[in-house]
């Protein structure tokens, strides 16, 4: 995998960083990723409290789909709804700090398998919208942990995993669940994917650490260390790792040797 960090209009390369020491500098300033307003706290990775509270990106629909409310006629944002809700979304297994299942849309892979750290997964599902892409998570998850070990993940890498083989079982446990969805739906709208490739991925790490330790910007505003790898959202250093992602929004310095 490549890595690049984004720092305004400017894209650094990272990969050619590993090993060397880098130092990040929080300069006390947060913004808005949607409005660009100062926030002394950022929400849901880069909101202010506002924005947070109104955004449809933000609902708690987008972290639990099957909690849709669409058809209630309260969603946030209808347009949004449409342009990014009612799309087709997969349903994946993934192998990451052990077998979980996901859902992301269509054109988000394989950017949401690499943004969790997996080293293997596979499409198995195409469904029709978000909401029934939760609704299968909700059957599958009953089998399938849906939820990525950040800690576990940061000590190296999973054993291999017989993803085809996983999901025959996967399908066969929940036969029952999927035939009432696909009645309810229409067997358009509630596919299987039988043809996915397997796609594996490599991750730039040297060594990965004994004890994972998260360092916290906002307690420390000077992170220094050598950069030993970068997986998923994390940067690994010699001495803790740092989630890239959680700081969205923040004023940094960013320098290296």
């Amino acid at each position: 995998m490549q890595y690049q960090l984004r720092l305004d209009a400017q894209q650094l390369h990272l990969n050619p960083l590993i090993g060397q020491t880098i130092r990040i500098q929080f300069l006390e300033e947060i913004r808005c990723q949607n409005c660009g307003r100062k926030t002394n706290k950022s929400f849901s990775q880069g909101y202010c409290y506002p924005c947070f509270k109104q955004l449809a990106e933000c609902d708690i629909c987008i972290v639990s789909p099957e909690r849709c409310h669409h058809s209630l006629g309260t969603c946030r944002d209808p347009a949004f709804a449409s342009n990014f809700c009612m799309k087709t979304h997969k349903i994946y297994l993934a192998n990451s700090s052990g077998l979980k299942v996901g859902i992301t849309r269509e054109t988000n892979l394989p950017t949401r398998w690499l943004d969790q750290g997996a080293h293997q997964a596979m499409v198995i599902m195409s469904v029709a919208s978000r909401y029934q892409s939760g609704l299968v998570e909700v059957a599958f998850k009953e089998h399938v942990s849906d939820r990525t070990h950040w800690q576990k993940l940061l000590k190296g890498s999973s054993d291999k995993v017989d993803l085809i083989s996983k999901r025959e079982q996967l399908f066969e446990l929940t036969a029952s669940a999927l035939t009432n969805l696909q009645n309810t739906y229409g067997l358009q709208a509630i596919q299987f994917v039988l043809d996915a490739p397997v796609q594996q991925f490599e991750y730039p790490v040297l060594s990965y650490p004994e004890k994972v330790k998260s360092h916290n910007l906002e307690k420390q505003p000077l992170l220094e260390g050598q950069l030993l790898g970068i997986k998923g959202q994390y940067l690994i250093l010699d001495h803790c790792v740092i989630n890239m992602r959680k700081y969205t929004g923040y004023l940094v310095d960013f320098s290296f040797d």
